[in-house]
């Protein structure tokens, strides 16, 4: 439905003779997507749309504007970068200039967050039919009710066409995303990438809700038949979606979600999930939503006839579909559930060092938790011959604006105070490392994680890890035993435990700028190396 919105954008301050076409539904949102050529159809009824040059995330033209709320909140460093005031001020005339030269806009007001006592109304504003397709399909959207009241209180205006001006701007290059927590308003250039407009309403619930107590997480969620909750720590490859999306649990969300005293609720009303070699038989559930009218595939392979290729990455590694929360059976209606009982922190370890599960004690739940390892594997970026470690604090850092150890506090007081069970998960490589081992076989991660989620793990026995610390099962029923000692499964004992050294260190390395910011116990939590014998 189509109807006039200038009287509302106006006191915004937005002026624009644009045709406006306000919360969309799913079919006008395709039909004007495909109307424009943004996008085609497959065969079987997703839009299909490519990014161009922007296959993922701009994490280095991001900025946050510096001024008297932001100054001692935020935690500034590379990935929390300032942008002046003034530099700001001329891009947002430049922005609302180019508004007013759009003959068509698509305006989405829907909420971040579902726990309604800690959501936020936020407006977003596109040029692109498909992107605004995307982020009403990603965020929680309102009742009929509930918009017929709407007040936004943050703005996204997201202009792919957009191009900025360094020097005019402050920013970088000719893409940009600039946050002002002050103007409530966000302002995204230069890329079609659409995931960049659902992260910077992760980065605002980040930046509010840890001073309302409640704890902000890069993590799925899910239910079991107990009524127990776990929660899945992970960063982009190491299986949050995959592993959360299970026909026996109840599925909450799979990426974003916040931790008050009574719920774990999730930040959105759908997912985005990685499809590059996706296949029926090991994620059928996802694998179904390519096949789903309404999903839109970013950067997916599709021929003349309109048959998908999941496997061709030749466009993008970084394949993506975005779906409702609904395309997943079993999910829950209220989009949220109890106080987790379980923390899996997942790692996709091409060292292939780790084990493939581990029990985490709360002090070193912490120390993993602001870690935040996973690795990159050779062959996926120019110049990576060798695995290379990867920290991101909070398994989430570059949404992060505040001092990670505001995130890592809260995370262990709510661990202490529910008796909540951790746990590693390594979705990496065993018998070697990349290029030399083999992936981490998904049933025997999903067998172990059901163990440790039905509370059998429990009862079995655990031996010391000697690099790491932590404890891991000598036997699980339904696993080979071989798989739950790393070094057995490599051919090279002494090679093993090289690499094993190396990836110590580099964990040593890595919380040295922690270290004052945490108790001893956690401290104490770091890995400490001891050598096995052959």
């Amino acid at each position: 439905m189509t109807i006039p919105l200038s009287a509302s954008l106006a006191s915004q301050g937005i002026e624009t003779t644009a045709t406006i076409h306000s919360n969309c539904g799913t079919d006008q949102l395709v039909g004007e997507a495909l109307a424009r050529g943004e996008g085609r159809l497959a065969k079987h009824g997703p839009l299909v749309v490519e990014t161009g040059s922007h296959t993922g995330r701009s994490a280095k033209d991001k900025f946050i504007v510096r001024d008297a709320v932001t100054e001692d909140t935020v935690s500034w460093g590379k990935v929390n970068a300032p942008m002046a005031e003034d530099h700001f001020a001329n891009l947002k005339a430049d922005f609302f200039a180019a508004l007013g030269q759009k003959q068509d806009l698509f305006v989405a007001d829907l909420f971040g967050g579902s726990q309604p006592e800690y959501r936020v109304n936020v407006r977003v504003i596109n040029e692109l039919a498909w992107h605004n397709l995307f982020i009403r399909t990603l965020l929680v959207r309102p009742t009929e009710a509930e918009l017929a009241g709407f007040v936004p209180e943050y703005t996204i205006i997201d202009l792919p066409s957009f191009r900025a001006d360094p020097e005019r701007h402050g920013c970088r290059s000719e893409t940009v995303i600039a946050v002002n927590f002050s103007e409530k308003l966000i302002l995204i250039g230069g890329t079609k990438y659409a995931g960049e407009m659902k992260k910077s309403v992760f980065g605002i619930l980040n930046y509010l809700l840890p001073a309302k107590g409640v704890m902000p997480m890069h993590c799925s969620a899910n239910i079991g038949s107990d009524g127990k909750t776990a929660v899945f720590f992970g960063l982009s490859g190491t299986g949050k979606t995959t592993l959360s999306a299970d026909a026996n649990r109840t599925l909450i969300g799979d990426d974003e979600h916040g931790w008050s005293d009574t719920a774990v609720f999730n930040f959105e009303g759908g997912c985005y999930a990685k499809v590059i070699r996706l296949s029926e038989e090991a994620e059928p559930e996802i694998y179904a939503t390519t096949r789903m009218h309404g999903t839109v595939l970013e950067n997916v392979v599709m021929d003349e006839n309109g048959e998908l290729d999941l496997d061709d990455n030749s466009l993008a590694e970084n394949t993506r579909a975005a779906y409702p929360l609904s395309a997943i059976p079993n999910t829950s209606k209220e989009n949220l559930g109890p106080v987790p009982s379980n923390v899996i922190m997942l790692t996709a370890d091409a060292f292939g060092v780790l084990p493939p599960i581990a029990r985490l004690t709360p002090d070193q739940a912490m120390y993993h938790f602001l870690s935040g390892y996973t690795a990159k594997v050779a062959g996926t970026e120019i110049g990576v011959t060798e695995p290379e470690a990867t920290f991101s604090t909070c398994f989430g850092a570059p949404f992060m604006p505040r001092h990670p150890s505001v995130y890592g506090n809260l995370l262990k007081k709510r661990i202490a105070e529910g008796g909540v069970q951790c746990w590693l998960v390594n979705t990496g490589w065993t018998g070697g490392k990349y290029g030399v081992g083999n992936r981490m076989p998904i049933k025997a991660t999903r067998a172990l994680l059901n163990a440790a989620l039905d509370g059998s793990l429990a009862d079995a026995t655990f031996r010391e890890d000697p690099n790491f610390g932590f404890d891991v099962p000598v036997a699980v029923a339904g696993v080979d035993s071989a798989i739950l000692d790393p070094r057995s499964t490599w051919a090279d004992k002494d090679e093993y435990d090289r690499t094993a050294q190396k990836l110590v260190q580099l964990f040593i390395d890595n919380f040295e700028e922690f270290a004052a910011h945490v108790d001893e116990g956690v401290r104490q939590a770091a890995p400490h190396g001891e050598v096995q014998a052959a």
